[in-house]
């Protein structure tokens, strides 16, 4: 027998990055910008945008520099028609070199760091302290972005999309929300409190974005945060078969709102990143015949951290009801009285069959739909099996975790009066992006499977409603076919 995985925490920080992404506010401060290059125009703009008090030094300002004062909406722009000299960096925050000379960029450069200013230089990266990115503003949200110089015109068209996405209402409900933080947070004291007030509130601008809220919306959504239960929760959540996009909004909603994270093998690394930062993840890996966490241990950790107060997200692959032991964790919650709630996900089953363009019920082959686990408690093929409706023609089969006795489970079946004929498949990492199928049929596919050494989550399909699916899978030959996941 194996030795038996203890949980262990996985969170390894942020991956590289290649710029630190950061805001610098400049409202009522002292910005310089010398020069009068091609960027000068737009960035005395940025400038003022920002609340900035510019001051503009150049020899021979262009027709467009001259006119930038008059189109400010901000801040404040004075041109001086002169070269700029070191005094005039005197008490900058800020100071952007726009000229053409490089002597004259260096020296600039230079004086304006002395000077304690936060200094960048117009298409000259080896200069600059910052740099500027593309923007989308619904100020006083404000996105940033950045492709350190290696794709301009990338970065704009991701602006552009993330633009179509954000709606200009948002504006309304983040100047709300800098309305609002002082009163929340004198209404409530505990971190949880609050920041279930400001899921809510994020739910409701994401639901009616383009409408301007209200005090009224402030009275109901304190009202929604009062009415939490307080103290340490758990949250069984259904993370799907793979695929980050086929997790629910409420599974999101729950990782966003966790203090810790348990997840399994299962679980797609990329899921997690929806969790918030601060948020502590646990590895309680269960992997199918190989060292896995005891369920007791990963009981008793689950509990403890929720009696200490946490909101805990026990993540499973699939649907947590469907073969996944959440009956255990269930009672064990109940047994010692914490709160557990469920979030159902998207099934091995019903994504497998998504992905692979199959209607398990079509009303042509089948008029039921079962459910079967693979092993019992052993690993062994389960001996209280209800052969008879496996061996039904009118009935599709789905197996949980059947690699182990696949073999012996179709045998058994056709003995017990399964037609040797009837189409069955198995799929390998079902809606990921190595997902594979080999398919056949009750009575050829074990040696398939032997042949393909496909490795990955599995599951076992069998029935006439794969017989279509099974067909095209022929066509290419050898029965085994990649899925676009």
């Amino acid at each position: 027998m194996s030795t038996p995985r203890q949980p262990r925490e996985t969170r390894a920080g942020l991956e590289p990055l290649a710029v630190l992404p950061v805001f610098v506010p400049l409202q009522d401060k002292r910005a310089v910008l010398a020069g009068s290059n091609g960027g000068a125009p737009w960035k005395v703009k940025l400038l003022a945008a920002a609340g900035a008090r510019v001051d503009v030094y150049a020899e021979e300002p262009s027709d467009e520099l001259r006119g930038v004062p008059a189109e400010i909406a901000a801040g404040s722009v004075t041109l001086h028609e002169r070269r700029w000299t070191p005094e005039d960096l005197q008490g900058a925050a800020f100071a952007i070199g726009a000229m053409e000379d490089e002597d004259d960029c260096v020296a600039f450069v230079a004086a304006a760091r002395a000077a304690g200013a936060i200094v960048n230089a117009v298409d000259r990266p080896h200069l600059c302290d910052v740099k500027f990115g593309a923007i989308v503003n619904r100020s006083p949200l404000v996105v940033g972005i950045s492709t350190e110089g290696a794709a301009p015109v990338f970065g704009q068209t991701v602006r552009a999309r993330i633009e179509a996405m954000l709606p200009r209402g948002f504006k309304h409900w983040v100047a709300a929300a800098r309305d609002w933080r002082e009163a929340v947070s004198a209404r409530f004291h505990g971190f949880s409190e609050r920041r279930g007030f400001w899921e809510r509130f994020t739910d409701r601008a994401f639901a009616e974005p383009d409408r301007t809220p209200t005090e009224a919306d402030l009275a109901d959504l304190m009202g929604q945060a009062e009415a939490l239960p307080l103290g340490g929760a758990v949250t069984l959540v259904g993370a799907g078969p793979g695929d980050a996009e086929l997790l629910t909004l409420k599974a999101l909603r729950a990782l966003r709102n966790a203090d810790v994270i348990l997840y399994d093998d299962l679980v797609a690394p990329e899921i997690l990143d929806y969790a918030r930062r601060e948020a502590r993840t646990m590895l309680v890996g269960k992997t199918g015949h190989g060292p896995s966490c005891r369920q007791d241990d990963i009981n008793a950790l689950m509990v403890s951290l929720a009696k200490s107060g946490k909101q805990v997200v026990r993540l499973k692959s699939g649907d947590p009801l469907v073969f996944g032991r959440a009956g255990e964790e269930i009672e064990a919650c109940e047994a010692a009285g914490i709160p557990c709630t469920i979030v159902p996900g998207v099934s091995a089953a019903q994504g497998a069959a998504a992905s692979l363009g199959v209607s398990l019920t079509h009303r042509d082959a089948a008029r039921r739909l079962q459910f079967v686990t693979g092993h019992d408690r052993r690993g062994a093929l389960p001996e209280d099996l209800n052969w008879g409706a496996l061996a039904d023609k009118s009935v599709t089969t789905v197996v949980y975790m059947p690699k182990r006795t696949l073999r012996a489970l179709l045998e058994r079946a056709v003995a017990e009066g399964l037609a040797p004929e009837t189409p069955a498949l198995v799929v390998f990492n079902a809606t990921r992006a190595k997902q594979a199928t080999v398919a056949g049929t009750a009575a050829d596919l074990a040696d398939r499977i032997e042949a393909s050494e496909l490795e990955g989550p599995a599951l076992l399909m069998v029935g006439e409603a794969l017989r279509r699916h099974n067909a095209r899978s022929a066509e290419q030959g050898m029965g085994i076919r990649a899925e676009a996941s």
